[in-house]
């Protein structure tokens, strides 16, 4: 549905200030449903979105922050103008969950095309959409009954958000579905007791429209029309860095402000706040003298202080508690790393801040660093936006060498952080304000994807033997964070459907070893056995072997002519193929493709074929050291994948000992 992905990241709260002890209830500016005019009902397309399955007729989003507890009222009508359209019936309103942020007063309703009503009154369910570091989204559901092509379905809700704190707000103004009109408001928070203002910028707004503006009841409002779909295409930036979007950011001083100035008075706040969480340092020296031996090296040391960390439970990656659960294990708020290592839990973010504890009681120069993680958006420091600075890391200096590390996100191997928290601008925290920093972005050849295949063909055109694949660095991190709480059977079943996904014809595959999916220090290796039914085929006296045997998922990249975004890859990374095959007895290859070397130093594609009598040995490498690349770049881009399929088109022309038989 529309707003799926709307307030995914957009609604994530943002604690500014702890506010008075009462409580005012939260009041929605929505008495009921809105009237249908005969026009929306006779509808049938939009001529500003030709093709549309379905367009938003009026949108409003409606956020008071006076209050004890603010809250956001939004409401949504839909024309749904085709069959496809239908899907536009399930809704998902997203949510952040955590200190009772909650989605409350939903209603929804289907108008049919003859006008008469159908309202919804069945169950609204709640699901999980991502876990991270000490964050959770869960999403409200249900599904709209009766909708057809002509009907109009409409819905609105509340985020009823938690007590004693403010909250930045967003307006994220492009959808999925073209908007018709749409209307914005923010009651902003004051205080008699508190110089706390609040300012707001806004990117891409619609053509025409006019940018957000105080009124004399002090009320912020904008409204829109006419806003484009959001088109989506593969490999792009953040969906919330490119849409139309205005921001808001609640500040503890009034008027003008340099962003140096407020940088340095956020980072020395933060530095006390870090300080005082980690500022234990006897309890810390007793637990390094557990860790490490006297005679163990510098990295030795950072190594295994770095293991232990991880071996502590981590409660950001466990499968969520309900609260009879939680209220029986009555786990108790952590107030320093000293109750963190006692009590052995903690969240992602408490145990990166332990492995910070630990190394400075080893003797280590280490420093707390808080980045912006690039999973969501880009981040600006001229925004002054301190909650964007959303992941912590640990900065140690390793013989002259900056190393970062974040061992509170599970999984991620000593020396490397988590794809979104790489090659991003931080702040590097200390007594005096800080300073930025920018964290490191991993080569390609840090993690890779290597398939080790060696297989014989038989005179039927089956293709058939043992493959080995190796994750290494983020590509096994990736891995082992979507498997961590599911069984063998379904990790056998995930590992087995990533291998038919690399080739493009059917396959039988079957996983022979049990892979190590705990030990972040070591490549996730899987051994398989492997079967291509008639992956040879035959023409006349000759058999063709197609050379590309793990290349599906480059088949289709970048197929399209134009493009709109950007392109972004998420990390840098490699895949590289080494495969034997043995051919029937008195076959030879009588043609080989040529060799392929195209380098074009931030993505590299090399292939080459070898026979040895009657074994043929291929090897492929893929590069991309790319990471961004503006749209104006696409063809050159593009060109490159197109040569990559060529290449990976190219067969082998084999000569059997007798008569063709592969089918």
């Amino acid at each position: 549905m529309p707003l799926r992905r709307w307030f995914a990241i957009c609604l994530a709260p943002i604690i500014v200030l702890t506010i008075a002890s009462y409580r005012l209830p939260a009041v929605s500016a929505f008495i009921g449903f809105q009237p249908v005019s005969p026009e929306e009902l006779k509808m049938t397309q939009e001529p500003l979105a030709p093709g549309a399955p379905a367009i938003i007729l009026f949108r409003q989003v409606d956020r008071d922050d006076t209050g004890h507890t603010a809250h956001e009222d939004n409401y949504v009508r839909i024309k749904i103008l085709t069959e496809e359209g239908r899907k536009y019936a399930d809704i998902e309103i997203p949510f952040y969950k955590g200190y009772g942020n909650n989605v409350t007063n939903v209603r929804g309703r289907t108008i049919r095309p003859d006008g008469s009503i159908a309202n919804f009154e069945g169950k609204v369910f709640e699901k999980a959409i991502v876990k991270a570091k000490g964050l959770r989204y869960m999403a409200k559901t249900f599904t709209l009954p009766d909708v057809q092509p002509g009907s109009i379905i409409e819905y609105y809700y509340t985020y009823d958000l938690s007590e004693h704190y403010i909250y930045d707000s967003r307006w994220i103004l492009s959808d999925e579905l073209f908007t018709k009109r749409a209307n914005f408001s923010l009651k902003p928070y004051t205080s008699s007791y508190v110089p706390i203002g609040v300012r707001w910028g806004w990117q891409m707004l619609p053509e025409g429209t006019v940018p957000p503006k105080e009124g004399p009841d002090k009320i912020i409002r904008l409204e829109a029309v006419n806003i484009p779909a959001f088109q989506t295409e593969d490999f792009m930036p953040p969906e919330n860095e490119l849409k139309s979007r205005v921001d808001f950011t609640y500040s503890e001083s009034m008027g003008t402000q340099t962003a140096d100035k407020f940088w340095k008075e956020t980072g020395k706040k933060m530095n006390d706040d870090l300080e005082s969480f980690v500022g234990k340092r006897k309890a810390m020296e007793q637990a390094v003298a557990q860790i490490v031996s006297p005679n163990d090296s510098d990295e030795e040391k950072l190594q295994k202080i770095y293991a232990r960390v991880q071996q502590i439970r981590n409660t950001s990656f466990e499968v969520q508690k309900t609260e009879q659960e939680q209220k029986r294990e009555k786990e108790k708020d952590l107030n320093n790393v000293e109750e963190v290592w006692k009590r052995g839990y903690g969240d992602g973010k408490q145990l990166t801040w332990l492995y910070l504890a630990l190394v400075r009681a080893a003797g280590f120069e280490a420093y707390g660093v808080w980045a912006s993680e690039r999973q969501n958006y880009f981040f600006n420091p001229q925004q002054m936006d301190r909650y964007k600075l959303d992941a912590n890391v640990v900065l140690v200096k390793l013989k002259g060498t900056d190393i970062y590390c974040d061992p509170g996100g599970a999984f991620t191997p000593f020396k490397l952080l988590t794809w979104s928290e790489t090659g991003v601008q931080g702040l590097r925290l200390d007594k005096d304000g800080g300073s930025w920093v920018k964290t490191m972005l991993p080569p390609s050849s840090e993690s890779r994807i290597e398939r080790k295949a060696d297989l014989k063909l038989s005179d039927t055109g089956d293709l058939e033997g043992n493959l080995t694949v190796t994750f290494t660095g983020l590509e096994a991190l990736r891995r082992r964070v979507e498997e961590r709480n599911v069984d063998e059977a379904e990790r056998t079943k995930f590992l087995e459907d990533q291998i038919k996904e690399y080739i493009p014809a059917a396959s039988e595959v079957d996983l022979k070893s049990k892979p190590d999916w705990n030990n972040s220090a070591v490549p996730l290796v899987a051994q398989f056995s492997l079967k291509v039914p008639g992956w040879a085929s035959g023409a006349g006296r000759r058999a063709l072997v197609p050379v590309g045997l793990f290349s599906a998922t480059e088949h289709h990249l970048f197929d399209h002519a134009a493009r709109v975004h950007p392109i972004y890859f998420e990390f840098p990374f490699q895949k590289i193929d080494d495969i034997t095959i043995e051919l029937p007895a008195g076959w030879q290859a009588t043609s080989l493709p040529a060799a392929q070397n195209h380098d074009a130093k931030v993505v590299v594609y090399t292939l080459k074929v070898e026979s040895d009598k009657n074994k043929l040995h291929l090897t492929r490498k893929l590069a991309i050291d790319l990471l961004l690349a503006e749209a104006k770049y696409y063809p050159a881009v593009r060109n490159f994948f197109q040569t990559v399929r060529t290449g990976d088109e190219e067969q082998i022309v084999l000569q059997p000992g007798t008569t063709v038989s592969v089918n």
